[in-house]
């Protein structure tokens, strides 16, 4: 923003975010709850367990998409989707895979600020040091007692922030 101060002109540095909608395990239910939650992201990353492709036009019409396969995406569809991805955003890198245990990796030693993951169908959001680890849990058919969710991540410069987002309604119940 330009500020006009008698004669000269001081520029104010107000820091941008990224806001990414993190959604997983849908197994081919796409929740109008889950797209209102998501609405407004710049990007969204589907952490896997996709079930139909679908589901991956329904949120296109949200925002970008990146989404990787997951251990019951099957086909030819899921054929063509990466096992784990290197997301940028706001200059800060995200690392993404369907189970959190089949990270063969040091997060913080290869520089992501953060793990993005599915898998569990828990929701979950735990720093482990200095790495932000996102679970959104799942966005898709109810399993047991578990929450039916997704989450949302701000990034401003190398800074993350996430918050789970339970999904209300009578299509989320």
């Amino acid at each position: 923003m330009n500020i006009a101060l008698g004669g000269a002109t001081r520029f104010s540095m107000i820091p941008t975010s990224t806001l990414v909608g993190i959604i997983s395990d849908t197994h081919g239910l796409l929740r109008s709850e889950a797209l209102a939650a998501l609405r407004g992201c710049h990007m969204i990353i589907h952490a896997g367990d996709i079930g139909t492709p679908g589901v991956l036009t329904g949120l296109c019409k949200v925002a970008p998409v990146v989404a990787i396969r997951g251990n019951n995406d099957k086909g030819a569809w899921a054929g063509k989707l990466p096992e784990t991805a290197v997301v940028e955003a706001d200059g800060t890198s995200l690392y993404v895979l369907h189970n959190v245990n089949d990270l063969e990796l040091d997060p913080a030693v290869a520089g992501f600020r953060a793990v993005i993951s599915g898998h569990s169908h828990r929701p979950s959001i735990r720093d482990w040091e200095g790495v932000l680890f996102v679970n959104p849990g799942s966005a898709g058919p109810r399993r047991f007692k578990l929450p039916v969710a997704v989450a949302r991540l701000r990034v401003v410069r190398a800074k993350v922030e996430a918050e789970v987002v339970e999904l209300k309604g009578p299509g989320a119940s």
